[in-house]
């Protein structure tokens, strides 16, 4: 296999599904910032740990409430309505969260946040539908991967900005500046979202907008468990990992920033490879092998935490870098065989409910992680626990891929 043989992959993509995937970027350019130092920030204002997760718990509160109604909402109506909202309200209540930090008003920062988790998801939740129905069919596992690495880039770029700004001149570049100026940078998806020319296309309605009856409860329900468990496990560690560098091995937030931006750019290379491993390996290993060295290597960066030695913290950041890139991977093929596996008919209130699950799962994590750690548990046996809810998460997409495999071979599915 040629270093660059996946690019012809990509060469096949649509200007309009470009644009759209650019606007997403500058939207992922912010939640990535957000989610590697906002959490220092506030440690550094004077909020405890199990504070901070009950403010950030908002955040995946406002999601799981509107993601159910949106599904409906979208289902055989434009979406770029929706995009415009959300590249306007993203950035904009990046700044008031900011704010509402440094003054300490507390209602302010709830309201903010949960508002933030629904502007966002916005976009989220129309991406995939998005995608699905406006890209030829040949090139869906290209989009989505393309789509999904967003967050990759977005990561990237937000962490090099953080380290070089902090290496600038770290007294005048805090990280409420830093936030700030990437708040505004994430304007720019406004800007792209409205250069988006190309006429959408709307499926037609066979029933009615909110009649229920026309979805498949049971395989929307049954593609949704392995999901399920995995969100809960990766809430108890993804939102607070930045936290647990800083605490445990006192990495301040440039030092995170950077290792973010290095590990993402490994996520990203194997992300754009994604369509070319399928093609090799197919669903049935590339899904549970690549998630399976993922969940050593956390388990490897949770027992960090008990090694009194020189070399813990460079072991928990070996171990760091290798489970970003091989967990989210998956991420891609997973979201492709889900949306293979419930049919067209389904995709839009499969996508919503992801969404849902995802932060209704993050946000009950949330409150468990403030529990636990009001308890004085060690991040090591949080991490644990994720550990072994992920490793029951992927022995049930393995089951589901082998389902979906025996119902494409019947016919039943389209592939």
């Amino acid at each position: 296999m040629k270093p660059l043989s996946f690019i012809t992959y990509y060469r096949q993509l649509e200007k309009h599904i470009v644009q759209f995937i650019v606007a997403e970027f500058f939207l992922q350019l912010i939640n990535a910032a957000f989610m590697a130092i906002m959490l220092i920030y506030m440690e550094k204002v004077g909020y405890q740990d199990h504070q901070s997760a009950s403010f950030v718990s908002f955040r995946f509160l406002g999601v799981l409430l509107f993601a159910f109604p949106l599904g409906l909402i979208i289902k055989g109506r434009k979406l770029k309505p929706i995009f415009y909202l959300s590249s306007i309200l993203t950035p904009a209540l990046s700044l008031i969260i900011l704010e509402a930090i440094s003054s300490r008003v507390d209602w302010l920062l709830y309201g903010a946040l949960f508002l933030w988790g629904i502007s966002f998801t916005g976009i989220q939740i129309s991406a995939l539908p998005y995608i699905l129905r406006n890209a030829r069919k040949d090139t869906h596992t290209q989009a989505i991967s393309l789509s999904y690495s967003t967050w990759s880039v977005g990561s990237i770029f937000s962490g090099l900005i953080i380290f070089s700004l902090k290496n600038i001149n770290a007294d005048l570049f805090d990280e409420k500046l830093i936030l700030q100026i990437i708040s505004i940078i994430g304007f720019l998806c406004t800007i792209t979202i409205f250069s988006i020319k190309k006429k959408e296309h709307i499926p037609e309605l066979t029933r009615k907008r909110f009649d229920l009856r026309d979805f498949d409860w049971p395989v929307i329900f049954k593609a949704l468990v392995p999901t399920l468990i995995i969100a809960v496990g990766a809430g108890l560690t993804i939102p607070f990992i930045g936290l647990f560098f800083f605490k445990v091995h006192r990495l301040d937030s440039d030092g995170f920033a950077i290792l973010s931006s290095f590990a993402t750019v490994i996520v990203f290379i194997m992300v754009l490879y994604v369509p070319v491993i399928k093609e090799k390996l197919g669903y049935k290993k590339a899904i549970p092998l690549t998630q399976t060295a993922a969940i050593l290597a956390l388990t490897v960066l949770a027992l960090t935490e008990l090694i009194d030695a020189w070399f813990a913290i460079y072991l928990a950041m070996c171990m760091y870098v290798l489970r970003q890139p091989l967990m989210n991977v998956a991420g891609p093929m997973t979201s492709d065989i889900v949306m293979k596996y419930v049919g067209e008919r389904n995709r839009e209130m499969m996508s919503a409910l992801t969404s849902a699950v995802w932060s209704g799962s993050w946000f009950i994590s949330s409150i468990i992680f403030q529990m636990l750690r009001k308890t004085g548990m060690q991040y090591v046996y949080v991490f644990l626990i994720t550990a072994g809810l992920y490793a029951f998460g992927v022995l049930m997409y393995y089951l589901l891929i082998l389902d979906y495999e025996k119902k494409l071979k019947a016919g039943t599915i389209e592939e």
